[in-house]
């Protein structure tokens, strides 16, 4: 009962979703032995994640003259599969270059090989016999070519949007035809792989949803009166739509006095972001805090009456679980696997781009009564409970490790 996890950057305070699902695991008996390309060390703020860095191995740590040499000596010990191996990965390089992580031709493939004999080389030395890759970029790359280089078999989880906005760039069909299974995170990301992989790929093609740990949300916090206060957490980036989100705050602003919205996270849209803010004059309106741990950003879902989530791409976002199973509804654009979660009863779904739309929504929210919010929040919490409990998409997984991750 012993599996390795490889992610590109591991741990991260984005990525608390794959810390569940190893910790999960290991409560039902697996040894997972985490392997990662880098490390996110000096950007870590929760406890969990600093823990998590230390039992994690990173590949890049030891020097890329040590990696070059391992990686060598291990193809040079499996000179036919190392051929095969470093056709692939030629082949995978030459379908484009790129932006997302595990494109950019064949030059930063062959980094991947190099990375892929090495690890190779350590689950033969930890005697693993099943690997799993979280993302179907360059984690999963280097999975795969990791099979071919006498390592053990793969298996990957897609996300979105980043394997989706470049499914042929990332040899996306390549990678599950090659799998022993593929995991989606929802339906809509299931849909996605059934056009890149090979119909007879199909059966091995599965949803295992992203969980939250139910016991650390106990009975949601009475929803805060007045605002409306608003919530929306994530990367400041381009397809997160915080601009959009602005926007919708200064169309209704007029209107609602008392409006409140506080934008948790960070990231290299934060300056544009700023400067909306204070061009729109909506400096007493919208708060940042930066990136919280899990038991602050808990505290930020209480302190609002719903979460709001303008994104343009997604796949199923992990915050709008810990919205619901807070006891909060939610205000999403109706993309990817969010219609699977959001319904009617608990939230109010958007056309993304639509900023009228979600200026709309906002308003709709602030003449909602606070026994209809309380409501909604209820649904909210047994929908997410009733689809999300880790532990039980985790005994889902093992089914599959059982049966199809091993040789």
């Amino acid at each position: 009962m012993k599996i390795a996890y490889l992610v590109n950057t591991y741990p991260r305070g984005s990525l608390t979703f794959v810390r569940r699902e190893i910790l999960a695991l290991e409560r039902m008996g697996w040894q997972v032995h985490r392997f990662a390309l880098r490390s996110d060390s000096d950007a870590l703020v929760d406890p969990a994640d600093i823990a998590e860095d230390s039992r994690t191995e990173h590949i890049l740590k030891i020097g890329m003259g040590r990696l070059a040499a391992s990686a060598l000596d291990w193809m040079v010990r499996h000179p036919v599969k190392a051929m095969r191996a470093t056709r692939l990965a030629l082949a995978c390089g030459a379908n484009g270059a790129g932006n997302t992580p595990g494109t950019g031709g064949r030059l930063r493939h062959m980094i991947y090989l190099a990375e892929a004999a090495h690890l190779a080389r350590r689950c033969h030395e930890l005697r693993i016999p099943h690997l799993h890759a979280h993302f179907g970029t360059n984690s999963a790359t280097v999975a795969m070519l990791s099979s071919l280089l006498a390592g053990p078999g793969y298996s990957f989880t897609v996300h979105g949007p980043e394997e989706f906005d470049a499914p042929r760039a990332l040899s996306l069909g390549e990678k599950a035809d090659r799998a022993r299974f593929t995991v989606a995170i929802s339906s809509f990301g299931r849909s996605q792989l059934c056009r890149w992989a090979a119909v007879e790929t199909w059966p091995r093609l599965h949803v295992v949803h992203c969980g939250i740990e139910p016991w650390r949300f106990a009975e949601p916090a009475p929803a805060p009166a007045g605002g409306p206060h608003l919530v929306a957490i994530g990367r400041f980036s381009e397809q997160k739509g915080f601009g959009l989100l602005i926007e919708a705050v200064a169309l209704v602003a007029p209107d609602l006095p008392d409006l409140h919205l506080t934008l948790v996270g960070d990231g290299p849209m934060r300056p544009q972001i700023e400067a909306m803010i204070a061009a729109r004059g909506l400096g007493r309106k919208i708060s940042l805090s930066g990136w919280l741990d899990e038991a602050r950003v808990r505290a930020a879902l209480a302190g609002a009456q719903a979460l709001v989530v303008p994104s343009f791409a997604e796949g199923l976002p992990v915050v709008i679980m810990e919205a619901m199973v807070s006891g909060r509804p939610v205000i999403a654009t109706s993309i990817a696997g969010i219609p699977e979660l959001v319904t009617p009863d608990c939230g109010w779904l958007v056309p993304a781009g639509d900023v009228q739309a979600l200026a709309q929504a906002l308003r709709g929210l602030a003449a909602t009564p606070i026994d209809d919010l309380v409501r909604m929040g209820e649904a909210a919490r047994r929908r997410v409970l009733a689809r999300h409990d880790i532990d039980r998409e985790a005994e889902r997984l093992t089914v599959l490790f059982a049966s199809r991750g091993n040789p």
